[in-house]
Formats: structure tokens, C-alpha cells, sequence
């Protein structure tokens, strides 16, 4: 079975992880270990963020 790559750096999720306040639970468990809605916060914020960065740009 081919490996997912994923979209987000893994420097950019810990950042994140970080930033939510779950980031132990990434150290202990894995990645696996995280809440769906943790996971889905973390993706909202991946969003907020690049378009933060995109309507900079402009």
C-alpha cells in the first residue's frame, strides 16, 4: 500500500498542535492518539491560516 503524503509539514502541525494545546498528547500517543475534533480544529486553523497568508499576498 503506497505511504499518504501528507499536505501540512509536520513542523507546521506540531506548531498547531502546539498552539490547540494537545501537542503531549501527540508525544505520547502519536497522531493517531488525537480527538477527531482536535484533529478538525487543526485543520480549521491550517485554513484560517493560509488564507491569512493568501489575502496578504495580494
Amino acid at each position: 500500500m503506497a505511504k499518504k503524503r501528507s499536505i501540512m509539514s509536520e513542523r507546521l502541525k506540531e506548531e498547531i498542535a502546539k498552539e490547540l494545546g494537545f501537542y503531549d498528547v501527540v508525544q505520547r500517543e502519536g497522531w493517531g492518539g488525537i480527538k477527531s475534533r482536535d484533529a478538525g480544529n487543526m485543520v480549521k486553523r491550517a485554513i484560517e491560516m493560509a488564507e491569512r497568508s493568501h489575502s496578504e499576498g495580494k
